[in-house]
């Protein structure tokens, strides 16, 4: 008699040590997953309508009180400006004055892009281990710069001159005038025009960083862009007011706790 309550007692104490110690790992486990209040920041970025360098984003992500399908949710806020080219877009360079040209561009497109959205926390990561994925939905609006593209025109008397590219003008030289070169990219700038329009983005973000506070990390994802008229980019190739692209970005910043 004895002996069956000497196990029932051992029975219940490890029982109830077990229990405690699954309690205790959970609890340390809940701690341990990474939060924070805010995150800051700057990245460069490349996409399928640009070179390799495509622009530069700001990005920040501040906590929310609710949570979504059981996970962590961030209001997302980020200003990016990005070159989008014309995939008939070639460049060229003479051999006798070394000068790059793009022949039949009319225009430079700047999208200057203001977003508002949400990031999603997928997988967290544990104190400074793993890698912690999200996933980001964001659209607003988008500003459209269209600069003119310059060229360096040679007139009748010799002269250069340096003037938007006329597919009229330029594009009927005799052999006593044309393009000698592109002109100087800050030039322009005066003869810049707004076209507005709209965008949505889906990413997925992969923060990389081993660093609690400093965060290094890279955004993968896919933007719809529509413009209220087209973009006159290309004075040879049909033109567009609607653009979709993949980009990725690299980022740098760091987290307020």
């Amino acid at each position: 008699m004895m002996r069956i309550k000497l196990l029932l007692s051992v029975s219940i104490l490890f029982t109830l040590s077990t229990d405690i110690y699954a309690q205790r790992k959970a609890a340390k486990n809940e701690d341990s997953e990474e939060s924070y209040k805010s995150f800051t920041s700057v990245g460069i970025s490349t996409n399928t309508n640009s070179g390799i360098l495509g622009g530069a984003v700001f990005r920040q992500s501040s906590a929310l009180n609710s949570k979504l399908f059981g996970k962590n949710q961030y209001r997302y806020l980020a200003v990016e400006l990005v070159n989008v080219k014309h995939p008939k877009e070639l460049s060229t360079q003479d051999f006798v004055t070394g000068a790059r040209l793009v022949y039949g561009k009319q225009n430079y497109l700047f999208a200057l892009r203001p977003e508002y959205g949400r990031e999603l926390t997928l997988f967290n990561r544990h104190e400074d281990e793993g890698i912690s994925i999200s996933a980001i939905v964001a659209a607003g609006p988008t500003l459209g710069l269209e600069k003119p593209y310059m060229v360096q025109f040679q007139t009748s008397d010799g002269r250069v001159v340096t003037e938007p590219f006329d597919p009229v003008k330029h594009a009927g030289s005799s052999q006593t005038t044309g393009i000698v070169g592109a002109g100087s990219f800050f030039s322009g700038f005066g003869q810049t025009k707004i076209v507005p329009g709209l965008h949505i983005k889906t990413a997925m973000s992969f923060e990389l960083s081993a660093f609690r506070e400093n965060v290094t990390g890279v955004e993968i994802g896919f933007i719809a862009e529509a413009f209220t008229r087209q973009i006159q980019i290309m004075a040879f190739a049909d033109n567009r007011a609607f653009y979709t692209s993949g980009y990725l970005t690299l980022y740098f910043g760091s987290k307020k706790r």
